[in-house]
């Protein structure tokens, strides 16, 4: 009896039988197979060596055939063998070539994740160093300018906390307010509709022309504040078209007004050095604030609406209780001579915005007293800063007729405006959404801070505006100009 292996069809000379399939097999091969494949080859079901039955059969010799040792037959088997080798080896180019194609797309793969990991590092490192630069860069300037017990004043820690609280409760405001405009919020085409529907001359004196400052009251946007360079002040009513009070008490041109939010009062600031603090109803000064040695070039109110930042041509920043006219703090950059033209609170209160001459934009953390960031980029005296109501931009303009829009979360310029034959723009006012942006120089422009889009250009004054501001829900725009005028903009009723 003869049997044949299931894998190679021959006589095998070590006979085994899987007790799975029951095939027949030649030891070697069956083995071999098992260590590679862990089965059965002939139903693939999982069989192991210790399983295998060893056949014990008489070994017989076949005998080739006759026809095998002829020259015919030798030359067929030794073909058969080439075909198989040359097949074998077919096989194996195809096999490397596979394995090349993963290699590649493997090192590819490697390829990538370095480059996004060198990325992620490039950003971590970026913003590592953005976090460094809001560290604290100078040291106090207190004792150098002769300001110790200031320090001892803003440091209170009551103080402290009643700032952080207002910040807070502003922050959390905020972001309920400007997730949703008004309803009555005045629409981006209604903007581009707007008309000069009024032209009022007669606020000031005509013998020395000019109004340099305005501001609208939160109580009644009707109410609006100017100073000019006749060195008064004016509140009118624009409804009644009646002036309301008339300010007077400065040796020179009254350069910022601000309309208090909450009292019926009026802080104006002027050239001859003071601040001065009015009383509507008597039109008189109850405090009168003596902070600075050079003329004063900005007010801003915190929005705490108890007290004032001042910037002045004698290189200081002040913060000062209008109630009381102490000042708390007086800080400026002592490295480098330049005059502080602009300065603003941001929403939150906790840090301010100066400008200066020398073209910087300089931010100041107020409860730490230190210089925490400076913007780059004008090549002229910075004129004008706002920050926007959603607390994350920053607009800056200079006399080089640039507008620059700052990411303050980023600490870059995203935006640059660049104004009709560079023309320096002399004032910036955001509307209190902080969907609308308004620029003044030679004429007066209104932008739309989502898209950035040009919605109305007023051209009406005859010299130089100098200031502008938004209405309530940005019903109408009021604007002032050194041809003696205040000019309201809006629908025409």
């Amino acid at each position: 009896m003869s049997v044949i292996c299931s894998l190679s069809n021959e006589v095998p000379e070590i006979p085994v039988v899987s007790p799975l399939s029951g095939a027949v097999f030649e030891k070697r091969l069956i083995v071999k197979y098992i260590q590679e494949n862990g089965a059965d080859p002939i139903n693939g079901q999982e069989l192991r060596e210790d399983q295998l039955i060893e056949l014990k059969i008489p070994l017989t010799v076949k005998p080739k055939p006759p026809t095998f040792t002829s020259i015919p037959s030798i030359l067929k088997t030794l073909q058969d063998e080439w075909d198989a080798v040359m097949l074998n080896s077919y096989e194996v180019r195809k096999q490397l070539q596979i394995a090349k194609q993963e290699l590649s797309n493997s090192l590819y793969h490697h390829d990538a994740a370095c480059r996004v990991i060198s990325r992620l590092n490039n950003e971590l490192d970026a913003a590592r160093e953005a976090l460094a630069t809001l560290k604290p860069k100078y040291e106090s300037n207190n004792k150098q300018n002769g300001h110790d017990n200031n320090e001892t004043e803003i440091s209170d820690q009551v103080f402290i906390e009643k700032l952080q609280a207002k910040a807070n409760e502003l922050t959390a405001s905020r972001k309920k307010r400007t997730k949703k405009l008004p309803d009555n919020f005045t629409s981006a085409d209604s903007i581009g509709n707007f008309k000069t529907v009024n032209s009022f001359t007669g606020l000031h004196s005509a013998s020395i022309p000019g109004i340099l400052a305005l501001d609208i009251s939160n109580l009644d946007d009707n109410l609006i504040v100017t100073g000019g360079n006749d060195k008064t002040a004016v509140v009118f009513n624009k409804e009644t078209e009646q002036i309301v009070a008339t300010f007077k008490g400065h040796t020179k041109k009254v350069s910022s007004v601000i309309y208090h939010p909450n009292e019926k009062s009026i802080i104006t600031a002027s050239s001859d050095t003071t601040i001065r603090v009015w009383n509507i109803a008597s039109a008189e000064s109850d405090i009168v604030l003596k902070l600075h040695d050079g003329p004063i070039t900005s007010i801003c109110l915190h929005p705490l609406n108890d007290y004032i930042l001042s910037t002045s041509t004698d290189e200081l920043w002040a913060f000062s209780d209008i109630n009381s006219g102490k000042c708390l703090l007086k800080l400026g950059d002592t490295t480098n001579k330049h005059i502080l033209t602009t300065a603003q609170f941001h929403p939150d209160g906790m840090i301010l915005g100066c400008g200066t001459s020398d073209s910087l934009i300089k931010i100041w953390d107020l409860k730490d007293k230190t210089n925490v960031a400076n913007f780059p980029g004008h090549s002229g005296s910075i004129t004008s800063l706002k920050f926007s109501e959603n607390g994350y931009h920053l607009a800056t303009s200079s006399t080089d007729g640039e507008i620059k829009l700052w990411d303050l979360r980023k600490l870059e310029n995203f935006k640059t405006i660049t104004s009709e034959n560079n023309y320096p723009v002399n004032k910036l006012s955001f509307d209190y959404s902080g969907f609308y942006l308004a620029i003044a120089g030679n004429d007066i422009q209104v932008y739309q801070t989502k898209k950035w889009d040009n919605l109305k250009v007023f051209a009406d004054h005859t010299s130089a505006v100098t200031d502008v501001k938004f209405g309530k829900n940005a019903a109408y725009i009021a604007s002032t100009g050194l041809d003696r005028s205040l000019k309201i903009y809006k629908l025409d009723d």
